[in-house]
């Protein structure tokens, strides 16, 4: 049993309850897409993440978690900690963070846009993520199914769409070519569970053209699922108002490690560091954290977001659903009765 069942379970309910009047009422236990045993190759968790990326860390002051689950964030080490590493850069990580401040050392890491938190350091109660209201609700268009344009990828953002696939939704899963949805490669079994049900439409987002016909898409659509940050997105054309102007009744679910507005906005977070972030973590005795499980925050921000969105269809749309994964993360630890330290 997962470690956060009791709120994957509650947002389960939700999901029944209101994907029913919307078309086919979803079981998301029957869909085994909120975890991934026997799909990927996994350890126990403990200090490290079962996946092996993400390690948790004691500085001089607290415990971090730092991820080095992308190549360039292993090569951005020295940067990071404004030190020659050589040879394996955990054991300089280790070393160095023991005599540092947790402070500059997540600073630095958002400057460069590294995966890196505090334990603990986001407090939410609330699974339901916050509704922006940048359009204009309306009626759904007629006689035909909820149109969604997922432009996610990884886990929590493909999740939310299948969670409406599964629905009935036509739901279109958009990749560039130029940057392909790695779990395409890394995971192909999961893939398949998360985005079996979808279409499939390549699009070159660095040209104008692929740009003008994504912005087609999105103007047709009822439902738009993104997971990367706000200045990202906007290379693409994808901001707020402009996105709102084309289609005033979009309900636009936009996925982001820490939050969509301020400086929140700016930090990069995966599955198992945003896990630490919101206290989804075990303390031993000696006062240490430990994981509790594998990138525990993707699944439970996935229903979260599905279950916003969902709401926010039935109430006409006109919506940003704001799904941060390190409050996400902490909604479940508080349901499920997790300490926020030892």
């Amino acid at each position: 049993m997962s470690p956060i069942a009791p709120a994957l379970d509650r947002l389960a309910v939700t999901i029944g309850t209101l994907s029913q009047p919307l078309g086919q009422r979803v079981d998301v236990g029957r869909l085994k897409v909120t975890d991934r045993e026997g799909v990927l190759p996994l350890a126990e968790p403990g200090i490290w993440s079962p996946n092996r990326a993400c390690r948790l860390v004691q500085t001089a002051d607290a415990w971090i978690a730092i991820n080095l689950a992308r190549e360039e964030d292993r090569e951005l080490v020295p940067a990071w900690l404004c030190s020659d590493v050589t040879g394996d850069p955990w054991d300089a990580i280790v070393e160095i963070a023991r005599a540092r401040r947790t402070k500059p050392l997540i600073d630095q890491a958002i400057l460069l846009g590294m995966p890196a938190t505090r334990v603990g350091e986001v407090r939410e109660t609330k699974l339901d993520p916050p509704a922006l209201p940048l359009g204009r609700p309306g009626p759904p268009a007629a006689e035909r199914p909820l149109r969604v344009v997922d432009l996610s990828a990884l886990w929590a953002g493909p999740l939310c769409g299948a969670i409406f696939a599964a629905m009935g939704a036509d739901v279109v899963k958009v990749e560039s070519p130029r940057r392909p949805d790695p779990t395409r490669v890394t995971s192909p079994a999961f893939f398949q569970r998360l985005n079996g049900q979808k279409r499939e439409r390549e699009l070159d987002l660095v040209s104008p053209a692929g740009r003008a016909k994504l912005q087609d898409e999105i103007a047709a659509a009822d439902v738009l699922i993104t997971s990367a940050r706000p200045r990202g997105l906007a290379s693409l054309g994808l901001e707020g108002a402009r996105t709102f102007r084309a289609n005033p009744r979009l309900t636009w679910v936009a996925i982001t490690g820490y939050g969509w507005e301020g400086d929140a906005a700016m930090r990069v977070a995966f599955g198992d560091d945003a896990a630490a972030a919101g206290g989804l973590v075990r303390w031993t005795e000696d006062g240490e954290p430990r994981f509790l499980g594998d990138a525990l925050s993707d699944p439970v921000t996935g229903l979260a977001a599905a279950s916003g969105a969902l709401a926010a269809v039935i109430d006409g749309g006109g919506r940003l659903i704001n799904v941060a994964m390190a409050r996400s993360a902490a909604a479940a630890a508080a349901v499920c009765g997790l300490a926020v330290a030892a």
